[in-house]
């Protein structure tokens, strides 16, 4: 057999969503290496610099993480000095998170591989086609 035929996988979302996740993982994780952050970390990373105080609970619900995955994660970043546990500001229970000095400065970096990354991934994309595909690919998971 000279050519595979693929015609029916490529009629599935799941799969097309596969073969994309895969590429782009791949060069997302080569390129954070630089950082030693997997994309959960820079998820969570991500999220700490944009919401300021977010707690653990509200990381869990928005990235589908479970509560005990996100412990050890939370106290390797303490560790590493990229993010600190601080009082919740409207609630005296919770405790939030915030990044570190050094924390925001290597998400700016961070996040700017990232943007660079998704550039390049793109590339055969044009900027509103880019739109139009996150905007799809978001109502089928939201």
């Amino acid at each position: 057999m000279a050519v595979v035929d693929v015609s029916c996988l490529r009629t599935l979302l799941g799969y097309n969503s596969r073969r994309v996740s895969l590429k782009v993982i791949k060069l997302f994780n080569q390129r954070m290496a630089a950082y030693d952050l997997s994309p959960v970390d820079f998820s969570v990373l991500s999220l700490v610099h944009h919401n300021p105080g977010i707690t653990s609970r509200q990381l869990c619900s928005t990235l589908s993480l479970l509560p005990p995955n996100l412990v050890g994660k939370i106290s390797l970043m303490e560790r590493r000095d990229l993010l600190m546990r601080k009082p919740h500001p409207d609630d005296g229970r919770a405790i939030g998170l915030q990044l570190t000095s050094a924390g925001s400065r290597m998400m700016q970096k961070a996040e700017d591989t990232a943007t660079q990354l998704e550039l390049n991934v793109s590339s055969k994309l044009t900027a509103a086609e880019t739109k139009t595909l996150q905007w799809l690919l978001q109502k089928v998971y939201l």
